[in-house]
C-alpha cells in the first residue's frame, strides 16, 4: 500500500480541487498571454514594459507556483498508480518489481528537484 507521506495535499480531494485551481489559473494566463501576442503583437521593449509591472510579475509567479503544484500532483499520481510492485512485475519481471519503493521514491525525489530548479530559476528571472 502507498502512503500519502509524498502526496502534495494529503486527500484525494484537495488534490483534486488544486489541480482544478492550478488549471484555471494556468487558462487564465495563457489566454492573457495569447491576447497580448495577438492583439499588441509586442516588440522587445514593450514586452519588457509589461513583465516590470507588478500585476504582471505576480501573475507570472502565480503560474510558475500553479505549474510546479500541478505537475507535482500529477506525477505523484502516475507514480504511485504505475510504479508499484504488482506492474512493475507484471512489466520488467520479478527482479523490478521488488524495487518498486525504492523506484518510486527516485522518481518522485528527481521530480521534486526538478520542480524546485523550475521554481527558483523562474523566481530568479521574474524577479531577477
Amino acid at each position: 500500500m502507498v502512503t500519502s507521506v509524498t502526496n502534495f495535499g494529503r486527500s484525494g480531494l484537495s488534490d483534486w480541487l488544486m489541480q482544478r485551481v492550478t488549471g484555471v489559473i494556468l487558462l487564465a494566463y495563457t489566454i492573457l498571454i495569447v491576447a497580448v501576442l495577438l492583439v499588441c503583437s509586442p516588440d522587445y521593449t514593450e514586452w519588457k514594459a509589461l513583465f516590470a509591472t507588478t500585476w504582471m510579475k505576480t501573475f507570472t509567479l502565480a503560474a510558475i507556483l500553479s505549474v510546479a503544484s500541478h505537475a507535482w500532483i500529477g506525477l505523484w499520481s502516475v507514480s504511485t498508480d504505475y510504479l508499484v510492485k504488482h506492474v512493475l512485475t507484471i512489466k520488467l519481471g520479478p527482479a523490478i518489481g521488488a524495487q518498486a519503493n525504492l523506484l518510486r521514491w527516485l522518481f518522485q525525489a528527481a521530480s521534486a528537484v526538478v520542480l524546485f530548479t523550475y521554481v527558483v530559476w523562474g523566481i530568479q528571472i521574474l524577479w531577477g
